[in-house]
């Protein structure tokens, strides 16, 4: 719903705030009083197309905004969505545009720059125009599909049409990626064969490198162990049997001086048996340390060409990790990868045949699907084209004739709102064919149809109405005619909120709100102003006016009340 108009220079406006309420609003006037210049604002607010010419003399630019509120599941949220426009549902929708004087535009949505042409989509979203010069939303051949789907309440076909569709999308891009993956399973099925043979044969596991590593280290360093353990004990060669070997000789000496009359006491006896303890104390500890020798020599026993073969291993890794361009350390994880790549090379042909299988039926279910959406739409057409026709005759459209065309599309062009192409068409005159809505030569008889057609989709499910914006609709009518263009005016604002510009006294006391269009000033200050009329009196004086012209006599109030009050 549009709640608020802000329009500063254009044309003969130079400043004007409107507030806008819901239903029925009119706007009269003398003609020439600028009522077509606030659609034209609210135009180039929603990126109508505007050239320089909305510019008020003077100014440097024209400026307008048009603040909507729609319903939390307006589809317009979404359209923000896509366009990357930040929004809150809670919130209101402001719509700015400026127009330079030297035709330069820009556009705005809640404050956020962007371009005239999305400005203009969210517009088409919010708001319809009927009028003499132009038409918004009816002739777009786009909009005809989803106002059969409403007014037939064909929600559950279409929404069963859409998640078939989805279904068959979805087993399709299945199918494909399958094919894909064959056609790359058999390029890759030698080279994977290959690789996974000498992965098998390589047999790389978990922590290998850094453990062949940890070993090689050691056994280097065992080597240089050994070699030293061995020059050690070089050394120790001989050494207890000539320690040995002088313990017996000192023992001899001490004894031959105890031959000799020599007694323990004396220095030299006593000096021998300390030297010969002291050498075998030596000879005792030689032979522990050559024992020890002995046993670390031990401790570093190993294979005679074990550090060879470790090295052998470590290069063989990291070659084959080098060719394969990764890490030794992913050599197991990879060859667990071949191997499964490999088998779903093996078994992709059989998968392959499933998910075809699974495409056919689901292609089934899309096109029994459409198909009965199809049945269904070509029931609600004809429905829709009675309930039409009944309303163009009270519109003095009595010899136009109007059908719903449900085409059935060829399959390559199904989607998933089914496989029918939906087009309103009329025919104008008696033996005429039929064409497309653009046909209606006259701007005030297309009006007139939409509002039939308007009339017609009322109250039967067609999805949020947009604003609803009828520019002289009763142009070239009046009396019952005029009186049943009001009716149907009325009627479409008990659901949707609908704007006016008229001349017919019975469209306009059926309004909920009435804008007196009026210019104020005089030479070159002329300028357009609107007069809200809330009260009853001034209302019915502006309708005697639009019964009896120039002079309003006390026969066009009494004819105005009466209108108000039928």
């Amino acid at each position: 719903m549009l709640i608020g108009l802000w329009i500063r220079d254009v044309v003969l406006i130079e400043a004007l705030d409107l507030s806008i309420g819901p239903g029925l609003t009119v706007l009269t006037g003398e003609t020439g009083a600028g009522k077509s210049i606030i659609l034209d604002a609210l135009g180039l607010a929603t990126g109508a197309r505007a050239d320089a010419g909305l510019v008020r003399r003077g100014a440097a630019q024209a400026a307008a905004s048009a603040v909507f509120a729609p319903a939390p599941d307006h589809p317009v949220w979404e359209l923000l969505e896509d366009r990357g426009l930040s929004y809150a549902r809670d919130e209101d929708l402001v719509l700015r545009r400026t127009l330079a004087a030297d035709g330069r535009s820009r556009a705005f949505v809640n404050d956020q720059a962007t371009g005239v042409a999305v400005l203009r989509e969210i517009g088409q979203a919010l708001l319809e125009v009927h009028g003499q010069h132009e038409t918004v939303g009816l002739l777009d051949a786009r909009t005809h599909r989803p106002l059969l789907d409403g007014f037939g309440g064909l929600g559950p076909q279409a929404a069963a049409a859409r998640e078939a569709w989805r279904r068959w999308s979805a087993a399709g891009a299945r199918v494909e990626e399958l094919r894909g993956l064959a056609v790359q399973a058999l390029a890759e099925r030698e080279e994977l064969t290959l690789r996974l043979a000498e992965l098998e044969r390589l047999d790389p596991r978990e922590g290998e490198e850094a453990q062949l590593a940890e070993e090689r280290a050691l056994l280097g360093a065992s080597e240089k162990a050994l070699a030293e353990i061995g020059a050690a004990r070089e050394a120790f060669e001989g050494l207890s049997s000539r320690l040995a070997g002088a313990v017996r000789s000192l023992d001899r000496a001490r004894e031959r001086a105890l031959s000799a009359g020599a007694g323990e006491g004396t220095a030299a006896v006593r000096r021998l048996a300390e030297a010969s303890a002291a050498l075998d104390r030596v000879l005792i500890e030689a032979q522990e340390a050559e024992a020890a020798v002995d046993a670390a020599a031990d401790g570093f026993h190993f294979e005679p060409d074990r550090l060879e073969k470790a090295e052998e291993r470590l290069f063989d890794l990291r070659g084959f990790a080098r060719k394969l361009g990764v890490a030794v350390e992913a050599l197991p994880s990879l060859r667990e990868r071949f191997a499964e790549r490999l088998r779903a090379a093996e078994t992709s042909e059989s998968a392959l045949s499933a998910a075809e299988g699974d495409l056919r039926a689901a292609r089934e279910g899309y096109l029994a699907a459409a198909a009965a959406l199809g049945a269904a739409r070509r029931a609600a057409g004809e429905r829709l084209a009675e309930a039409v026709t009944a309303e163009l005759g009270p519109l003095k459209l009595e010899k136009t004739r109007f059908r719903v065309a449900v085409e059935a599309l060829a399959e390559e062009r199904a989607g998933p709102g089914g496989l029918d192409r939906v087009a309103f068409e009329i025919a104008t005159n008696p033996g005429a064919p039929f064409a497309e809505l653009a046909a209606i030569a006259s701007g005030g008889e297309l009006a007139r149809f939409a509002l039939a057609l308007k009339a017609a989709l009322a109250g039967r499910g067609a999805g949020p109405q947009p604003l609803m914006i009828f520019d002289e609709v009763d142009q070239g009518v009046g009396g019952a005619v005029a009186d049943a263009v009001g009716l149907r005016l009325r009627r479409l604002a008990s659901e949707a909120q609908v704007l006016v510009v008229t001349h017919s006294p019975q469209v306009a006391a059926r309004a909920d709100a009435h804008w007196l269009i009026a210019m104020a000033g005089d030479g070159e200050r002329v300028r357009t102003v609107v007069q809200p009329l809330a009260a009853s009196e001034a209302r019915a004086e502006e309708i005697a006016r639009m019964l009896a012209g120039a002079e309003v006599t006390d026969a066009a109030r009494a004819a105005a009340r009466a209108l108000m009050g039928a």
